[in-house]
């Protein structure tokens, strides 16, 4: 159906019609002019992400469903890094006459699927139209006590510095679908030179074979928002000193707590965690697994300090890897690698306004 015979107040009634509510700060959602909230006693949390088509995600590779989970597991990333917990949500799409209600609804459908997970309640958004593909806006709104909030300026001489999960997997499975597309393409046009069209009709049902790689499409297409970090942490009576989610990379996210909280860091090489299948990867790629981890980015994982003296803490958590420590400012950040070499870190993750930058959800 085209978007154009609903209009847009009803393609917003046709996504929207059986939407259901989830916390009580949710006074009234979508249907009026603007989405009525009530926090008496807590600090609100909000957060927003623009995501352009051809920049920060390519439908090549993509479906419109996975692209509406991750589009919300982003936000409600973000506010899992203020140690919050996300409650709402608008949307805004703007959207080129290709798109289809159908698409629409199979975006919506991973939207909310993402949103349902963490119980968070989409209360409205706008929709508009767009020449030049797909646009998403998208704001998570969240709450959290005053003394629960963590910022990135707290970071203190000695704190431990964690990770959540493993990283650089979300980078190779970039990687790896940049690579069949441009086996894809390469064959398409091989095959329009030589007018084979039966060899173009079958290239229409092209399907690459990622056998023993799922692990890494999974991080690349369906992100995980780590709130069950923030409970962990909570139910062990943990409250980081500095955290923030990472989506640029390692390196780059490090560099940014230290110098808000104005400090230095040593970090091990020996210690970030690397999955068996981004190793794999890295290697029939000719990349260093170690440059992946710390600059890949889009893992979404938390990144955070503690104080030294929840150590056995953090060494009884699951999922939860201790890679170094905090250190005056004078002594820099540094990465101490394997054969105990250190190197100056650097932020060499991914940058949305450089014109180099990969294809990646920001």
């Amino acid at each position: 159906m085209e978007i154009a015979k609903l209009g847009e107040f009803g393609l917003i009634d046709y996504l929207t019609k059986d939407l259901k509510t989830h916390n009580e700060s949710t006074k009234y959602g979508v249907g009026d002019d603007c989405a009525v909230l009530h926090y008496p006693n807590k600090e609100v949390l909000v957060t927003t992400d623009m995501l352009m088509e051809g920049v920060h995600f390519d439908l090549t590779y993509i479906d419109l469903q996975h692209l509406g989970w991750k589009s919300a597991m982003v936000n409600i990333s973000d506010i899992f890094a203020m140690n919050g917990t996300p409650r709402q949500m608008t949307v805004s799409l703007a959207l080129s006459k290709r798109f289809t209600v159908e698409d629409m609804e199979a975006f919506y459908s991973g939207l909310r699927m993402a949103c349902e997970k963490w119980n968070v309640d989409i209360i409205g958004g706008d929709t508009t139209s767009s020449y030049t593909g797909l646009a998403i806006s998208i704001t998570c709104i969240g709450e959290a006590d005053k003394a629960d909030i963590v910022y990135r300026n707290g970071a203190h001489e000695t704190d431990l510095v964690c990770v959540s999960g493993d990283l650089g997997a979300a980078y190779m499975g970039l990687q790896l679908l940049e690579r069949e597309k441009a086996v894809y393409y390469q064959q398409v046009e091989d095959a329009k030179k030589k007018g084979d069209k039966r060899a173009l009709e079958e290239l229409a049902h092209f399907q690459p074979d990622f056998s023993g790689k799922e692990y890494l499409l999974q991080r690349q297409l369906k992100t995980e928002a780590r709130g069950d970090i923030i409970q962990r942490l909570r139910e062990a009576g943990i409250r980081p000193t500095a955290m923030m989610d990472i989506s640029d990379g390692l390196s780059s996210e490090l560099m940014h707590i230290c110098k808000q909280s104005n400090v230095g860091c040593r970090i091990f090489e020996k210690n970030i965690p690397i999955d068996y299948q981004t190793a794999v990867m890295a290697e029939e790629l000719n990349m260093n697994v170690t440059t992946c981890a710390l600059n890949g980015g889009e893992d979404y994982e938390l990144l955070f300090t503690v104080p030294i003296g929840d150590h056995e803490k953090i060494e009884a958590l699951d999922d939860v890897h201790l890679i170094g420590h905090i250190t005056k400012p004078q002594l820099g950040q540094v990465l101490v690698t394997r054969d105990n070499q250190e190197f100056e870190l650097k932020a060499q993750g991914w940058n949305p306004l450089s014109s180099e930058s990969n294809t990646k959800l920001a």
